[in-house]
């Protein structure tokens, strides 16, 4: 292989990519990162202004970029997405469901609301992104999914367990539709994030934020820009005969 075609590996110049969560975290990271390698980008979150003010940070670093504001629970909202991506730029060739809802209820104390909740944002709203989304990705031939989840769908959660539940049947769905789209030039493919340095993180309090970082066996959570690596990869023509696979980016927190 040469330098042009190792270069070209993950040049993503006229693509169009859909970021869900795509404001602050994790998801703005890989917002960059696509944006970087010529992507344009659609960010999408429930405030409004930050999908704005995301938006014109990706510009102000040379990218095409609109935000669309989207509650992932809300089907009629995700169907939106899909349609104002196409208003804007013609097609969808990239779909990164990052959106997450961390609510944590114990058992015992589990709620139908709460698992609407959960399961909606964590679970429903990404696979009917991708239903919505799908004639888009298959028209372009080189289509990529790749859903975030998470290290905890693969370990004991008794205090997570509907984010847990949501992770885990998110990468069931990950490889059923790798299993389906396939013949369609899809790739699908997740990513699952250890202990980030994010404000979902932090929100369990300096104590338990601190014990997630140690757990692994690099004892420190990751700098959301380590997770742009990975996620070009299965995004790009670098991972062009990945499908159906999982990525584990933790540290070494998860044995597989």
């Amino acid at each position: 292989m040469d330098k042009d075609k190792l270069a070209k590996l993950h040049d993503l110049t006229g693509r169009v990519a859909i970021v869900t969560g795509g404001t602050r975290g994790i998801g703005l990271a890989i917002a960059e990162g696509l944006a970087a390698s010529g992507a344009k980008v659609v960010v999408a979150s429930r405030k409004a202004d930050a999908c704005a003010s995301t938006v014109d940070h990706l510009r102000a670093l040379g990218a095409d970029a609109i935000g669309v504001p989207t509650h992932m629970g809300d089907i009629d909202a995700v169907s939106a997405l899909v349609d104002k991506t196409v208003e804007a730029f013609g097609r969808i060739d990239i779909v990164v469901n990052n959106a997450a809802n961390a609510l944590t209820l114990p058992f015992g104390e589990l709620t139908t609301d709460g698992w609407e909740k959960s399961l909606g944002t964590n679970l429903r709203g990404p696979v009917f992104l991708v239903e919505r989304a799908l004639p888009h990705l298959e028209a372009t031939g080189n289509g990529a999914i790749l859903n975030v989840i998470s290290a905890g769908a693969f370990l004991f959660s008794a205090n997570t367990a509907m984010y847990a539940a949501g992770k885990a049947g998110l990468m069931a769905m990950t490889r059923s539709m790798a299993a389906s789209f396939a013949a369609k030039g899809i790739r699908v493919n997740a990513l699952a994030p250890g202990t980030v340095d994010t404000d979902m993180v932090r929100n369990n309090g300096p104590e338990a934020a601190a014990s997630m970082a140690r757990a692994s066996f690099m004892r420190r959570a990751a700098h959301p820009d380590e997770m742009v690596g990975p996620a070009l990869l299965l995004c790009s023509d670098a991972g062009s005969f990945i499908t159906g696979q999982v990525i584990i980016a933790d540290g070494g927190l998860t044995p597989h």
